[in-house]
């Protein structure tokens, strides 16, 4: 698909020349990301696999980044209403090229977290997922400023919460990725308005994890239900530097699969 010129490398404040094009799940998406910025990874890709989404729904990205959650989703799920908001408008208009030229009708707002403006404030989606940044206000900075900002929280991860359970409609369900220390936090978030799920991720057999995803259910009163953790690598450690997903991994990185778990 031809991307339009609004959304060339002069109006996204990166150079042509500063831009990677990598290839997520199997080459079936495409994404074009700052060479020395926040650059996706694994992350994103495991909060796509893990949004209980179906065909004809509506989802709407926090913190979108380049698009590449959004983007994976799409691939899974045909038929999605997707939405992102990214508060960087280099990112911004990043995550549109990526969604043009994968072909998917992606609509990223610039905006913060915190002010969003009316047109999300009178919607709400079936799926709302974010990655909220990982380091806390006081963590020392990235040398991009990019990266830092991506990486580094400036809204407190209680907002992340509130604003994704608002977006939500009653029913719907919130899913994010976050790192494990700062579970308590999402739990008292969500608790007493959403049904919960954690799947833990560890990165190996018998080690802590370090990453987990929350689905929350909005308007649900189920148990707490926290998963055996998801062991993504293969092995006691990374010989090389060859791919050692474990099967269902590389199934969730390499085909599109879901991660199997379920809050209904």
């Amino acid at each position: 698909m031809a991307v339009p010129e609004a959304i060339g490398p002069v109006a996204s404040g990166f150079a042509e020349d500063a831009l990677t094009r990598d290839a997520f799940l199997g080459g079936r998406v495409m994404i074009r990301q700052p060479r020395d910025g926040y650059r996706a990874a694994t992350d994103p890709v495991f909060l796509a696999a893990a949004v209980p989404a179906g065909p004809g729904q509506s989802v709407l990205d926090l913190g979108c980044g380049v698009g590449t959650a959004a983007l994976c989703l799409a691939v899974r799920v045909p038929g999605l209403t997707l939405c992102g908001v990214e508060v960087q408008p280099a990112y911004a208009t990043l995550a549109r090229r990526n969604g043009a030229e994968n072909g998917a009708t992606f609509k990223v707002i610039e905006a913060d977290l915190s002010a969003l403006p009316a047109e999300l404030r009178s919607r709400t989606f079936n799926h709302v997922i974010a990655n909220p940044p990982y380091f806390a206000p006081q963590a020392p900075g990235a040398r991009d400023d990019g990266r830092d900002r991506a990486q580094r929280e400036a809204t407190p991860l209680a907002d992340w919460v509130d604003t994704a359970l608002r977006r939500c409609r009653d029913g719907g369900v919130v899913t994010m990725i976050h790192l494990t220390e700062r579970l308590p936090e999402l739990l008292v978030g969500f608790a007493g308005r959403a049904a919960i799920t954690v799947l833990p991720l560890a990165a190996r057999a018998q080690r802590p994890a370090r990453r987990v995803i929350v689905r929350a259910r909005k308007g649900r009163r189920d148990p707490f239900v926290l998963l055996p953790p998801l062991v993504v690598h293969e092995g006691a450690g990374h010989p090389g530097d060859g791919e050692h997903f474990t099967p269902l991994v590389r199934a969730v990185m390499r085909d599109a699969a879901a991660l199997p778990f379920d809050v209904s």
